[in-house]
C-alpha cells in the first residue's frame, strides 16, 4: 500500500492508553482494509507506520464503528505538542518498518 495522507482532529476514547486518537477518514478505509488482508495481526488491528509532524512511529489501527482509529502515542503527543481537539496532518502506510 502506498502512503496515505490526511488531516484529522485528535479525539479521546476511553480505551487502551494513550486515549488520544485520530480517526481515519472514510475515503481511506477501503484501501486500508484491502492492505490489511496480508498485514493484519488478527482481531481487526492493522499494523501501520505513521508520521505526525516530525515524529515517525509504529502502532496498530483499532477498528471502530466500521472505520479505524490511529492511536497517538504519548511520546508523539509530547514531541509534537498534540492535545485533544487539535487538528493534525497524518501520513501512514499499512505494514511494519
Amino acid at each position: 500500500m502506498e502512503e496515505i495522507a490526511f488531516d484529522a482532529e485528535i479525539i479521546e476514547w476511553r480505551g487502551p492508553a494513550p486515549f488520544l486518537f485520530a480517526a481515519i477518514p472514510d475515503a481511506h478505509v477501503g484501501a486500508i482494509r484491502y492492505a490489511a488482508l496480508s498485514e493484519s495481526y488478527g482481531w481487526g488491528v492493522v499494523p501501520v507506520v505513521a508520521r505526525i509532524g516530525a515524529s515517525d512511529f509504529t502502532t496498530s489501527l483499532f477498528p471502530r464503528d466500521g472505520g479505524y482509529l490511529l492511536p497517538v502515542k504519548v511520546a508523539v503527543q509530547r514531541a509534537e505538542g498534540v492535545r485533544l481537539g487539535d487538528r493534525v496532518a497524518v501520513s501512514l502506510r499499512v505494514g511494519r518498518m
